[in-house]
């Protein structure tokens, strides 16, 4: 009876993960604008995620000589600030959609609008007591030329973490695609997004997180191409009502961005009845 109930959940989890990958059908790494390791957890039903995502390019990419474009034509990341606007809604005790409004702002574009992406995630549900916790997000959208090369793109973000102690771990092997732009005809991008921290006290967390793109899977970039970024980061556990982190970013490799300092500010709102007991 117990390996027919697990076997009925494996088939629940691959209809699940096969019925994301139809609805979106595969971006590249998270660039400037929403610069974070996810968690496997999802929002709680009847409750409302938003969350603003603050990050300012201290050393960037500059424009070439005589034009106003970087390298790859478009707009020059160097001192600009790229703020996000991230609205998640929970749906069921396994399931959240999350919205994103991109933008940009510098001395030479002004205040430009960047683009959307829509992200529905699925987690393994609490009542089947994996070892480690687990989830899948589906990221897709839209990119305005200037400011990415590949315009539309899709993310697939498989989640796997776990707390040991005053320890916490987190692997995101992201994969990505573009499905229009010059990485079209590349495949599927690796993308890995790592995070680990610890807990210093009940309200001060720290550690550190690495995002990278390293290319196609068939081909990996030579390590001067590759996107590589490490982040000393804090998280401030004030209330589990609020989330907020704050990083440094340093780009070792020369396809990078080599400097970022980033922010999270995030608060979750509750609705309807008995949502309020699930967020305290």
């Amino acid at each position: 009876m117990k390996i027919l109930t697990s076997l009925g959940r494996l088939v629940k989890l691959r209809i699940l993960f096969g019925a994301l990958f139809l609805c979106c059908g595969v971006a590249h790494a998270q660039d400037n604008y929403e610069i974070q390791v996810y968690g496997a957890d999802t929002v709680a039903p009847r409750t409302t995620m938003l969350e603003l995502h603050s990050n300012f390019t201290v050393n960037g990419s500059k424009a070439v000589p005589g034009s106003p474009y970087a390298s790859d034509g478009t707009y020059p990341t160097n001192h600009a600030q790229h703020e996000t606007v991230e609205i998640t809604q929970g749906v069921t005790n396994w399931s959240e959609v999350g919205f994103y409004i991109f933008t940009s702002a510098s001395e030479q574009t002004g205040y430009q609008w960047v683009g959307d992406h829509i992200r529905p995630r699925v987690r393994v549900p609490d009542q089947w007591r994996w070892p480690v916790g687990a989830s899948l997000s589906m990221e897709f959208g839209y990119q305005r030329p200037r400011f990415s090369p590949d315009t539309w793109t899709l993310e697939i973000r498989p989640i796997i973490d776990k707390q040991i102690g005053r320890w916490y771990f987190s692997f995101n092997p992201t994969m990505d695609k573009s499905f229009h732009g010059p990485s079209e005809s590349q495949g599927l991008n690796f993308s890995p997004n790592v995070k680990v921290s610890y807990d210093f006290t009940r309200k001060i967390t720290g550690g550190v997180e690495y995002y990278a793109s390293y290319g196609s899977f068939t081909n990996f970039d030579s390590l001067h191409n590759q996107q590589q970024q490490i982040f000393p980061a804090i998280d401030l556990n004030v209330s589990p009502k609020w989330e907020i982190n704050f990083g440094v970013g340093i780009g070792p490799t020369a396809s990078t961005d080599h400097l970022i300092v980033k922010g999270i500010i995030g608060r979750r709102f509750s609705w309807g009845r008995g949502a309020q007991s699930e967020i305290q």
